[in-house]
């Protein structure tokens, strides 16, 4: 787990997703390709601290949200801004392509 991610769960999904600008790490403990970005989540939400929020949910434990954005491989990284879907990527995805799309959001 992200040392300085905020983990998410199907209760506190929309209230911490609803304002701002929120990265949602979608993951499970038995994938080896999320366990590759974990680094790179731990790293943005050191970079974005009192920017935006960098979160994990845990896809095998909250599946209603899963489901909920559709989210049928993992990892998939979703940056939400005010609530809405502002980007979505699914596999690995490098640190400079998810803090564009931070910065884009945070714009």
């Amino acid at each position: 787990m992200a040392a300085n991610a905020i983990e998410l769960t199907d209760a506190n999904f929309a209230t911490e997703t609803s304002k701002g600008v929120c990265l949602v790490d979608f993951w499970a403990e038995w994938c080896p390709p999320c366990r590759m970005v974990t680094p790179i989540v731990e790293e943005l939400a050191a970079d974005y601290a009192g920017k935006a929020k960098i979160c994990k949910l845990d896809t095998d434990a909250h599946r209603q949200t899963a489901g909920q954005f559709s989210v049928t491989a993992i990892p998939t990284l979703i940056v939400f801004k005010d609530g809405e879907v502002a980007k979505r990527f699914t596999g690995v995805t490098s640190k400079q392509d998810l803090k564009k799309s931070l910065d884009e959001a945070l714009a």
